[in-house]
């Protein structure tokens, strides 16, 4: 059984709302939205993961220097 997407038309004179199905365009549209959102949600997830990484790389690199992990974090933000 497949789902019907709808929208609510909301007549702000008269007060009278209606259901209407989603047209082809419009769900090609959504579809294409959703899709967009998502590819931006895993390029954000990836820049946060390489962020982190750097950051331990740094933390890692400071601490063979010999600095303390409290003196590394304080230089590393």
């Amino acid at each position: 059984m497949t789902e019907t997407i709808t929208r609510v038309e909301f007549n702000c004179a008269t007060g009278e709302q209606v259901v209407v199905p989603l047209t082809e365009q419009e769900l090609t549209q959504l579809e294409k939205d959703r899709a967009e959102a998502e590819a931006l949600r895993l390029e954000r997830e990836a820049a946060l993961q390489a962020h982190a990484e750097a950051k331990a790389s740094a933390l890692a690199k400071l601490a063979a220097l010999g600095l303390t992990e409290q003196e590394a974090k304080a230089i590393a933000g």
